[in-house]
């Protein structure tokens, strides 16, 4: 059973041209931020400080699984360095689960790695630091969890303004969507920006998305006013935001 977002259901095309990199970053915590911003502290060991050290791919082309191009390369500002597989199974909610699963790795949180399908069935890993079992356990979560379960999975956030990196924005549903909160930074005024990371169908690299409405914000959103997140492949809404 594969579970997964739907290419033909897209909820709003992007709109003008992204804004493209100056430079190309080596880590998600180099991008810079818009004038006036600046990062929310991360706590040492958290999923928030983890993701700022996620490496970026000098080139920002997004490939499919199986090595082809994807035809539309406006939606990316940069291109993260993490496994997409050689099959067509990490797509949307699964690149979110990816990213969460290398982080929980990364700390030897191996106990706390589990998610669980749209049936409320749980799939725990159990394998310790056994990293090719590890890549089979990945691929059964690909098929067996997706939006739907995810969003059933994780927390509402009550208030859009406490969006923090990690977060989710979650549209549950065959198809549905999903994409990561990676980073977010405030201003003097208490303005927040945030930027996103997805995955989409056919499975490809993840990557940072532009925001298609303000392409002068480059890859950060406004949480202020917010109302309808347009990205350049799917639309939020400020109550399908999620937590762990």
């Amino acid at each position: 059973m594969v579970v997964a977002c739907g290419q033909a259901q897209k909820e709003s095309p992007a709109t003008g041209t992204p804004a493209s990199a100056p430079v190309f970053y080596k880590t998600i915590g180099a991008i810079s931020e818009p004038m006036g911003y600046s990062r929310i502290p991360a706590q040492a060991g958290s999923f928030a400080a983890w993701l700022r050290t996620v490496p970026l791919k000098k080139d920002k082309t997004v490939y499919l699984y199986n090595g082809s191009l994807k035809p539309d390369q406006s939606a990316q500002f940069a291109v993260l360095d993490v496994s997409v597989g050689n099959k067509d199974l990490q797509q949307c909610a699964d690149a979110v689960m990816r990213l969460r699963a290398e982080y929980l790795w990364a700390q030897k949180r191996y106990q706390d790695i589990s998610f669980m399908d749209y049936n409320g069935k749980w799939y725990k890993w159990s394998g310790g630091s056994n990293r090719p079992a590890f890549e089979t356990y990945l691929e059964k979560i690909f098929g067996y969890c997706g939006s739907a379960s995810l969003e059933k999975q994780l927390k509402p956030v009550a208030d859009f303004n406490m969006i923090a990196a990690g977060d989710v924005l979650v549209k549950g549903g065959f198809p549905g969507h999903a994409m990561l909160v990676v980073d977010v930074a405030v201003n003097d005024k208490g303005n927040k920006v945030f930027m996103l990371a997805q995955g989409y169908q056919p499975a490809q690299d993840i990557h940072l998305v532009v925001n298609p409405v303000h392409t002068e914000l480059g890859p950060w959103y406004e949480v202020k006013g917010a109302g309808k997140i347009i990205t350049p492949e799917w639309s939020f809404y400020e109550n399908q935001l999620r937590s762990w």
